[in-house]
């Protein structure tokens, strides 16, 4: 911050510091001043926990697509169903699928609290009791399931790493199988398959983007990775 003229303010200044819950409450100093470690930090209208569960982002995400879809409960019947339709997706389902990449890997019971907000919103839709099945009525939406959207957004974010149209910092962190050396001779090297760093800690290691992402990766046909076209991947997904 000194070299860019900048001072800090530690009075509006939040450390997240990912460790155990045992060294939590350890100080930190920053300057002159103390900054006490949250467990919880906004980026971006994501919020990160500090073990990284992600449980405050879905609990707030969840609480908030419940108040949006109250408040279209109460005006359901004065209007049609494509006009609900539209204010479901463009209240409840942008703000359901915003960020979702960072929650690839969560636990089950996470999924399902997302899963049930994408259940109250095809509900509401149709006006259907909360008995009805609800696998038909996604699929007559054409809605994806929420673990099939989180893979669709980090399935479509790694073809852009890997046409260099998403960030560097993230186009950096994918290797492809045909650019090790090692693997020149092995099958791998003649696909697009790319290359899973080796992870210690599973519950943590295995979520992180290099790891997620590529496994997701190399799971895909071969016929949906060599489109040229991410609007032609985006239908084939």
């Amino acid at each position: 911050m000194c070299s860019n003229r900048l001072q800090l303010n530690t009075a509006k200044t939040e450390v997240l510091w990912s460790t155990s819950s045992r060294r939590l409450h350890l100080c930190h100093r920053v300057g002159t001043d103390q900054v006490m470690p949250v467990s919880v930090v906004r980026n971006l209208g994501i919020y990160m926990d500090a073990d990284v569960s992600m449980r405050s982002h879905v609990s707030k995400t969840v609480a908030e697509c419940f108040v949006i879809l109250c408040q279209l409960w109460s005006i359901h019947r004065s209007v049609p169903r494509s006009v609900l339709r539209s204010l479901v997706s463009s209240l409840v389902l942008q703000r359901l699928d915003y960020g979702n990449a960072a929650l690839a890997g969560i636990p089950s019971h996470l999924t399902k609290r997302t899963q049930s907000v994408l259940n109250s919103a095809a509900q509401l839709v149709f006006s259907a009791s909360r008995y009805d099945c609800i696998t038909p009525l996604l699929t007559q939406l054409l809605w994806l399931k929420m673990l099939e959207r989180i893979k669709f957004q980090l399935a479509v974010l790694v073809y852009r790493c890997l046409h260099q149209t998403a960030l560097p910092y993230l186009t950096e962190e994918l290797h492809q199988s045909s650019a090790d050396e090692a693997r020149q001779r092995l099958r791998s090297a003649s696909t697009s398959s790319l290359v899973v760093p080796r992870t210690r800690l599973s519950t943590i290691g295995d979520r992180a983007f290099p790891v997620a992402a590529a496994r997701l990766w190399n799971t895909l046909p071969l016929n949906d990775t060599s489109v040229s076209s991410i609007s032609v991947f985006r239908k084939h997904f």
